[in-house]
């Protein structure tokens, strides 16, 4: 899917912007100790502790820093990994679920961390509701809270029962949920605009409007793209789900997805508590996600339904809706002011691709709809590696993502096809 270079005239995010500067397009043959290919928020993270670590960096972005799922997202932060720990634990044993869960951990202390930072006024909001849409997942629910308590020691979050998830979310489709203190929401893009300038203050030289068409692989790679060239000793490729056909092999084991939002009309105070009380963001138990939260300036933001084709419904405000009004009836019919979509990138097993394909060449995508935490820190570990230190990096490199069935050409109809089962199964009873 590809669009115009602007950031979409549609969005909330785009409306709602900081001042920020456009940075000039690549002309001509450059060299550079580090090229990173990407400007979203794992690209943006990777340039700006490389460059704090003294390396020459240029940042090369096919569009706007920003443009993609980086600025387009539900802006939720959400502790843990994609996976629950209990599932961690069964399919790579206690050790390594422990050390994801400390990387997930790090993650989210290293997003708060560069927001106060670098000054990033992104409307930073603590408190992560997660809510179950069937009553057989609420004993699961508590489950979950007991083992993050008792064997993690992670007290930042608590059960809620029907009752008390009603007094906190004035929806009538819930059963019980959590409360996590750990959680809380963001404007994505203000959030990686701030980035951008945090890395260009370090010394990134960031060239947005630059595609990048070839990745010549050797003992130094080449970068080509239609106005120059970029020569450097590493690569780093954080394209996520607009990695296209830079680099087959990795876009064999992501799966990219649109997902769509949409804001409403701005509510007034008393309607704005009715539906989130205490402002937390709030998602939920569908394979489908419905993801929602109050803005700044009291709208309701809020995800819901997806498409696996590589268009964009022709009226997302009308696609949304139904989602947004079976969680809100009493929204029936409000005035909708944006809508907009985004491409995110899936894996089978929805934990992140990070790789180092050559000993110079790294790639990092697939963050699963978890990339406003853990994309940030696979730009973070990937700067580790590269200086020389694997550890944290190996937590994620070593786990075992399998490409997906039908390689680049037949894994949309195969895998559509799974998904809309997942779907479908959202909607049954139990």
């Amino acid at each position: 899917m590809r669009e115009d270079s602007a950031y979409p005239e549609a969005s909330y995010y785009t409306a709602t912007a900081n001042p920020h500067k456009a940075f000039p397009p690549l002309k001509g043959d450059v060299k550079a100790d580090i090229c990173v290919i990407g400007g979203g928020y794992a690209g943006l993270s990777a340039a700006l502790h490389l460059a704090e670590r003294g390396y020459k960096v240029v940042l090369l972005e096919a569009n706007r820093a920003g443009w993609g799922a980086s600025g387009r997202n539900g802006g939720q932060i959400h502790p843990g990994q994609r996976r629950d720990q209990f599932a961690l634990e069964a399919s790579v044993g206690k050790d390594h679920a422990r050390a994801l869960w400390d990387l997930a951990e790090d993650a989210r202390k290293l997003v708060t961390g560069l927001i106060s930072r670098h000054k990033i006024d992104c409307d930073l909001t603590p408190g992560l509701i997660h809510c179950a849409h069937k009553e057989p997942y609420v004993d699961d629910y508590r489950a979950e809270v007991d083992h993050l308590r008792e064997a993690y020691g992670y007290d930042l979050i608590e059960f809620l029962d029907h009752d008390a998830l009603a007094e906190k979310v004035g929806s009538p489709d819930y059963f019980g949920g959590t409360l996590d203190r750990g959680g809380g929401h963001l404007h994505a893009l203000n959030f990686a605009l701030g980035l951008a300038k945090a890395a260009s203050s370090a010394g990134v030289t960031i060239h947005e409007n630059t595609r990048v068409t070839a990745i010549r692989r050797g003992k130094r790679v080449t970068l080509e793209t239609a106005s120059g060239s970029v020569s450097a000793d590493f690569c780093v490729v954080a394209c996520n789900g607009y990695l296209e056909d830079l680099l087959p092999q990795v876009a064999s084991h992501v799966l990219p997805i649109n997902n769509f939002i949409a804001t409403t009309r701005p509510l007034g105070d008393t309607e704005a508590r009715d539906l989130i009380r205490d402002r937390e963001a709030v998602s939920d138990s569908r394979f489908v996600v419905y993801y929602y939260r109050l803005t700044a300036d009291n709208r309701l933001l809020f995800g819901g339904g997806e498409n696996y084709s590589r268009s964009f419904p022709a009226d997302i405000a009308s696609f949304v809706r139904p989602h947004m009004e079976r969680i809100y009836p009493q929204l029936r019919g409000i005035e909708i002011e944006h809508a907009w979509g985004g491409t995110l990138a899936i894996t089978a097993k929805r934990m992140p691709y990070v790789t180092r394909l050559d000993p110079n060449l790294y790639a990092v995508c697939g963050f699963s709809g978890q990339g406003v935490t853990i994309a940030p820190l696979a730009g973070q570990l990937v700067a580790e590696a590269i200086n020389g230190q694997m550890s944290r990096f190996d937590v994620f490199s070593t786990l075992k993502t399998p490409a997906f069935p039908g390689g680049t050409l037949l894994r949309y109809p195969i895998m559509a096809l799974a998904l809309m089962w997942f779907s479908l199964r959202d909607r049954l009873p139990v």
